[in-house]
């Protein structure tokens, strides 16, 4: 595959409030080891919309018309540009866009591991779906010897932003879906590829906190797109994180979704049948889809506050419809009536911003921004919503 290929794939804390009338606050999530969640942070799940200039300027490059140097500048010129948008709309933790990676969402990953040989997709006519992403036939057991390029990213990005930078990577059963498995392959079946990312991400994520990343988010949404899987989603997980988990000052959040690539989703959309996995993941944050559903599943977010800060999306990727201030405000107290506290809850639009038009991404982003504002400024409204 292309290394170039366009692709999809976070700091202020808010009030900290009690329930009106009682005289005490909703204690820290006991997993939390990071600062920068809850209160009514607004924060971004990942990718940034791309400027069309940057799909065009890619495929000149990918047919040979442009160099090294200038892959790199166009490179650092849209991570600058994902971050401004994210800082003028008033984001408090932002990413860098993953401007860097190329193809939707997992497929820049591909082109640092050995052992692997490109397949072409299995339909290349017709409208854009999943099955028209690259896939890889496995030669031999895979490896990254010289790391998935994540620390490079957070270099760079860290030096750009005056935010909170959230650094985001994909987890290993998500990574492992792209591999043939099966009789006579490498890797049986997908599990046991899986398992062939746990060091190679665990070696990924200590290098990158080692670099100063305080904040890591490891996205995951193949639980819920697999929830039959024959696999323990949170043992994979906890041992994919297990070495910066409980490391002061670094906090670690986990996105759980129902797919994107072409704002279409992947499974049923539920959560109900992972949520006993949830409950064991060895996270600080749940990141969770929302809006997209009409906010179906509310009455299992209190349960899940207990345990985690929950990180809610508040506004729909999949949808052209550009949100208000007041629809996103509506959207933040209906979350807050079911019994999630304030200060347990971060609000981000549902998934990454790669599978969306720039304008309609930063349109979505100050809506975000200014419906948490609302919700923070109108007593009034407040008063109508019981905080736990």
């Amino acid at each position: 595959m292309s290394a170039i290929e366009p692709e999809e794939t976070a700091a202020r804390l808010g009030s900290e409030e009690g329930t009106p009338g009682t005289s005490s606050t909703p204690a820290p999530s006991p997993r939390a080891g990071g600062r920068l969640g809850g209160g009514l942070t607004t924060s971004v799940v990942g990718s940034h919309a791309h400027p069309g200039w940057m799909e065009v300027a890619l495929a000149a490059v990918e047919r040979g018309e442009g160099g090294p140097a200038d892959l790199a500048e166009l490179l650092d010129d849209a991570v600058s540009i994902a971050i401004a948008d994210q800082e003028r709309a008033g984001i408090d933790v932002i990413s860098d866009g993953e401007m860097r990676r190329s193809g939707f969402f997992t497929a820049g990953f591909y082109a640092h591991l050995t052992g692997l040989r490109a397949l072409p997709p299995e339909r290349r006519w017709g409208p854009a779906g999943h099955d028209q992403l690259p896939r890889f036939e496995v030669l031999e057991p895979i490896a990254a010897p010289r790391g998935l390029g994540v620390v490079d990213e957070f270099r760079f990005a860290v030096g750009r932003a005056s935010r909170p930078l959230k650094v985001t990577i994909p987890g290993p059963f998500t990574l492992s879906g792209r591999l043939r498995t099966g009789a006579g392959e490498v890797y049986r079946d997908r599990a046991e590829a899986a398992e062939a990312f746990v060091p190679i991400l665990a070696a990924e994520l200590e290098a990158v906190v080692a670099a100063g990343a305080d904040f890591v988010q490891v996205d995951e949404p193949s639980p819920a797109i697999h929830p039959d899987a024959p696999v323990d989603f949170a043992d994979l997980f906890n041992r994919t994180v297990a070495g910066i988990a409980g490391r002061p000052g670094v906090r670690i959040g986990v996105h759980l979704c129902f797919g994107n690539y072409v704002g279409r989703p992947l499974a049923k959309r539920t959560y109900r049948p992972v949520l006993d996995q949830l409950r064991r993941f060895r996270a600080d944050e749940l990141v969770l889809e929302f809006a997209n559903r009409e906010f179906a599943e509310l009455e299992i977010l209190p349960d899940l506050a207990a345990e985690f800060d929950l990180a809610v999306g508040v506004v729909d990727v999949k949808n052209s419809y550009l949100e208000t201030a007041e629809d996103v405000a509506e959207r933040i107290e209906r979350v807050l009536a079911a019994g999630v506290p304030e200060v347990r809850l971060s609000l981000v639009p549902d998934c990454g911003f790669s599978q969306t038009p720039r304008s309609a991404a930063v349109a979505k982003l100050r809506a975000l921004v200014a419906g948490r504002d609302l919700v923070r400024g109108a007593p009034a409204l407040r008063a109508r919503t019981p905080r736990r």
